[in-house]
């Protein structure tokens, strides 16, 4: 595939900045190329402290975590002086459907224009044809580099999550990680190598790198991760959870994101027009492929994958229904399932409080879950009126389990 590459380094001094909140932790150090343009210089937020405070001074505590998370990084970004808000301007991406998520992005220019920048822009982006008149421009150089973030982002997240907790030599793991962020970033940001063929054979070489980590041989208890998007993918959004489940001992693993996108071309957009929905179903078979392949690398070197997305549906039908596709929908329960029929018996689900398609989608089927495929379930709730504490807790509940499946 050839396409002519917008990027060029030089009339820096043109640029606007574009500040996105932190969103995908492992996915982000690459995805980020895909937002660099002759118009706009990309940066992924990463403050923490009192993000929570500030936001809950602009948006009020009945609405999504995340979104209290996300303005509180946005106006603290503002206002530290790092960046001029007269050539900055806001992203926040929506999936669009029926979840408090779809508002964020007036919510945010709300708490924006109320915290004295009413001249900073806040644009959007969403595949649902939503405010269009603030849609961030998309190309197809930016698509290409964000396919490619996609894949790569997903083999490190899961090849982390198994080798850190168990490297003879600390840091080893996250020295790998960042040595291909390196070289891949430099790809993406150069457009080199951004081809299929390259990118399958990178499957192997990345895996076999990290296959090759020195380990301790021990087993440690295995804790799979589900939930919200942001809860799910974001330190911030989950208090460092991952972090949390090394420290005690164990190991967890967070699915990636190429689920979640062939999940929704699977519930939302094969819904749309005909000609539209055509499309869309000749996408999803090329990225089933290509999940596919992602697997058989990790599997190959001895690495656990849950199956590609239309294996894992053929696996959970008749314990999963899969009409519930508001936000991350019959996802959640499909995830929570194919972890336990697949060895891992223990299932962490993190959502934030009152999030209605992960309270019935997701809790509404634990129970369920448990008596048809065995395993435990344990929900945690996430809110600016919760602690790290309480979380931890009920993560530490989980773990202390006599499992005897």
């Amino acid at each position: 595939m050839r396409m002519t590459d917008p990027l060029r380094v030089n009339d820096m001094k043109e640029r606007q900045t574009l500040l996105i909140p932190a969103l995908l932790d492992a996915h982000f150090p690459l995805m980020k190329y895909a937002f660099y343009t002759k118009q706009f210089q990309p940066v992924i937020l990463n403050n923490s402290r009192h993000v929570t405070e500030t936001g809950l001074r602009f948006v009020h505590n009945d609405m999504c975590y995340p979104c209290v998370l996300n303005v509180g990084q946005m106006i603290r970004a503002l206002s530290s002086g790092r960046f001029d808000p007269d050539r900055t301007k806001l992203l926040m991406p929506s999936v669009g459907d029926a979840c408090r998520g779809s508002n964020y992005t007036e919510v945010l220019r709300k708490a924006v224009r109320k915290a004295g920048y009413p001249q900073v822009r806040v644009l959007t982006m969403n595949l649902r044809h939503i405010d269009e008149e603030n849609q961030l421009g998309i190309t197809p150089a930016m698509v290409w580099r964000a396919f490619f973030a996609l894949w790569y982002g997903d083999l490190l997240l899961m090849l982390v999550q198994q080798v850190r907790p168990y490297e003879v030599n600390p840091g080893e793991t996250e020295r790998c990680r960042d040595k291909w962020f390196a070289l891949l970033g430099k790809e993406l940001r150069s457009f080199r190598n951004l081809r299929i063929s390259v990118m399958l054979r990178r499957f192997d070489e990345i895996t076999a790198d990290f296959a090759a980590i020195r380990r301790t041989g021990e087993k440690k208890q295995r804790i799979a991760i589900v939930g919200e998007l942001y809860t799910k993918y974001c330190a911030l959004g989950n208090w460092d959870m991952v972090r949390y489940l090394e420290k005690t001992g164990c190991e967890s693993y967070t699915n990636g994101l190429s689920w979640y996108v062939l999940y929704y071309i699977d519930s939302h957009l094969t819904l749309a027009s005909p000609p539209e929905a055509a499309g869309y179903r000749v996408i999803g078979a090329v990225l089933q492929a290509i999940q596919k392949r992602m697997v058989h690398s990790l599997q190959a070197a001895g690495f656990f994958s849950l199956p590609p997305l239309n294996a894992l549906k053929k696996q959970v039908r008749g314990k999963v229904s899969f009409g519930a596709a508001i936000g991350d929908g019959w996802l959640i329960g499909a995830e929570s399932a194919g972890y336990i029929l697949n060895g891992c018996k223990k299932v962490l689900a993190i959502q934030p409080f009152g999030c209605m398609p992960n309270h019935v989608s997701g809790r509404g089927l634990y129970a369920s879950l448990q008596r048809r495929c065995g395993g435990h379930i344990v929900s945690v709730d996430v809110d600016s009126s919760g602690t790290r504490v309480n979380a931890y807790n009920r993560a530490r509940m989980l773990i202390d389990i006599n499992d005897t499946n």
